[in-house]
């Protein structure tokens, strides 16, 4: 028996400097019923396709794994992809993943694509980026507007293993990624292309890229369109500059594009003339959401390798077991906030674009630092479970990388800041909440539709689900001490809506300064929060009535008061000791039983090993 079933039978109490008992939990699933026989079908088939991503991935502490941590360790060594681990993907048709039902792949639904992209996340960010998202998110556009040509050119790329690179427009005070401009002159028989970028994800390697060029006067609602370019008949008037080694996502083949009057045909736009703005804001509230949803299954290889080390050196006392649970009821909070937002890409199309905002501007900076808070359990090997040393140092330099740093929270803010306004007259405390169907996430969705996407307006769902939730549970708390910190933590939240209401209703944000005002950031930061509050609310409510882990209030009680801590509220720090030994059970049981730490509750291909 090793440390981490032996912990599981006996509770820390079993261990030698254990300080004070855990309750011996066996696994029970996190969705309630989900692990029981009254699984819906459709929820089956998700998780045998999950199940088959784990399976030919492998464990990744094997060794002699070609998509295990020592080999991917490696790789990033000398800056490539694991080449085993890229075989492993292509012979599984990984492609198909990021092609939708209708052109012969698999992506029907955004939460559905976060679960089976997971098992790659959680293995290496590089390998998750090389050989996978980047693609999708330069066909986004192609899926959303694109003619069945162009649909079914890119669709073909991807089902062979191909990738396509994206050249986003230009943003001001970008990195390096989103520096460098194209423009598009009209001509006789399309479109003269001109301009350069040096970094463009896979512009080396690509069979399509889809370029952002700007066509109209700059700052114009139609300033730039899409195109869709095929390096390979554009042999004239297209340079592929040298491959740069980046400091995070060292295997991912960053390179540079320069245009030269590449004559590019009129059929090559995808979409209408000046369309390509209002097509970014679209398709990056998918991109926006996944990243979040995915970053999230790193944090949890982080986790478990940080409880495998606990339990193995019986540091199994207070501080450790505190540190643990709450970064496992981060997790679990991150997880309903990404999941909803996901889930409202279906069901809530013209109100997504807040959400998304939100959970990309909060869930990764949120999980870096646990991931650098595990850091003091782990130490100066990280989390090297056969990968060689250097294994968390790795990740803290993919992270910032994979998130886009202080360009991806600048753009969530330009977003966010110019809606709160709106947002506090017409939607907080006045709002409909959403369908229940936007929480129950084994459930069926309608097919992902990203042309549909709203871009402004709509209602806010999140604050809505968090003063309904506020309302009931105040008329009818819960039973016992966890369930009444739950409603008053509940009542918390929607007082601090009300004061951001207020607070907005102040203020202006009319104006380029409003977007670098320190007091409207400092709003958003706030306001991130407490619509992850109301994540978490909405997934609780949908399974408190069933069986299993999620059921109990345990994590959503903790996971608030770390919430509420950034805010400030008081209550936050009352964390019934209870919630804390309950989440910690939980964590070391999965660690035992070899499932994720997340909502899902999945079985790993690393099983039960401690």
């Amino acid at each position: 028996m090793n440390a981490v079933e032996q912990l599981v039978r006996t509770g820390s109490a079993g261990l030698p400097g254990a300080d004070g008992p855990v309750a011996a939990v066996e696994p029970t699933g996190g969705a309630g019923s989900a692990r029981g026989s009254g699984v819906p079908a459709v929820e089956q088939q998700v998780r045998a396709r999950v199940a088959e991503w784990e399976r030919r991935l492998g464990d990744p502490g094997d060794p002699g794994n070609p998509a295990g941590f020592r080999a991917l360790m490696a790789a990033d060594e000398r800056a490539e992809l694991a080449e085993g681990a890229v075989a492993v993907l292509r012979e599984g048709g990984f492609g198909a993943e990021l092609v939708p039902v209708e052109l012969g792949g698999r992506l029907d639904r955004a939460d559905v694509l976060a679960r089976v992209l997971r098992p790659v996340f959680r293995r290496d960010v590089s390998l998750g980026f090389g050989q996978g998202i980047t693609s999708l998110f330069a066909a986004a556009a192609v899926w959303a507007v694109g003619d069945p040509a162009q649909r079914g050119k890119v669709a073909r790329l991807l089902l062979d293993g191909r990738s396509v690179a994206i050249a986003h427009h230009e943003l001001a005070h970008g990195n390096a990624m989103w520096q460098g401009q194209f423009t598009a002159v009209r001509d006789a028989g399309g479109y003269l292309l001109r301009g350069r970028k040096d970094v463009v994800i896979n512009a080396d390697r690509a069979g399509a890229v889809v370029v952002y060029a700007a066509t109209g006067r700059p700052g114009a609602g139609g300033s730039h369109s899409v195109l869709l370019v095929d390096p390979a008949e554009a042999a004239a008037g297209l340079a592929v500059l040298p491959r740069r080694i980046s400091t995070g996502l060292r295997g991912c083949h960053f390179a540079g594009l320069e245009f030269t009057d590449l004559e590019v045909p009129a059929g090559a736009r995808v979409g209408a003339s000046g369309e390509g703005v209002r097509l970014a804001l679209r398709t990056f509230q998918l991109n926006r959401t996944l990243i979040p949803a995915l970053v999230l299954a790193t944090a949890d290889t982080v986790l478990r390798a940080a409880v495998r080390a606990t339990v193995a050196r019986r540091e199994t006392g207070p501080r450790h077991r505190t540190l643990l649970a709450g970064v496992f009821a981060d997790l679990l909070v991150s997880d309903a906030m990404a999941t909803a937002v996901l889930r409202a890409l279906h069901l809530l199309p013209d109100s997504a674009h807040l959400g998304a905002a939100a959970v990309k501007y909060l869930v990764p900076d949120l999980l870096q630092e646990d991931v650098e808070e595990l850091s003091t359990v782990l130490g100066a090997a990280g989390y090297d479970r056969e990968g060689g040393p250097g294994s968390l140092q790795k990740l803290l330099r993919d992270l910032p990388a994979a998130s886009l740093g202080h360009v991806g929270t600048a753009a969530c803010q330009a977003v966010l800041i110019p809606q709160l306004p709106l947002l506090a007259r017409q939607s907080w405390f006045a709002a409909a909440e959403p369908p229940a169907a936007l929480y129950a996430f084994t459930g069926p969705l309608p097919p992902l539709d990203l042309g549909v996407l709203g871009v402004a307006g709509g209602s806010d769902f999140l604050a809505a689900t968090l003063t309904g939730a506020a309302g009931r549970l105040g008329a009818a708390p819960p039973e016992g001490p966890v369930g009444r910190q739950l409603a008053d933590l509940a009542q918390a939240f929607a007082g601090e809506l009300a004061v951001l209401r207020a607070r907005a209703l102040e203020l202006r944000a009319d104006s380029a300064e409003a977007l670098a005002s320190p007091t409207w950031c400092a709003l958003v930061e706030r306001y991130a929060l407490v619509a992850a509050a109301g994540a978490a609310l909405g997934v609780w409510e949908a399974v408190r009535d069933g069986e299993g882990f999620l059921a109990d209030p345990a994590w959503l009680v903790l996971g608030l008061s770390r919430l509420g801590r950034r805010l400030g509220l008081p209550l936050a720090r009352e964390v019934p000791a209870s919630c804390v030994e309950r989440l910690h059970a939980e964590v070391v049981a999965r660690l035992s039983g070899g499932r994720s730490l997340d909502l899902h509750d999945t079985p790993l291909a690393e099983g039960g090993r401690g």
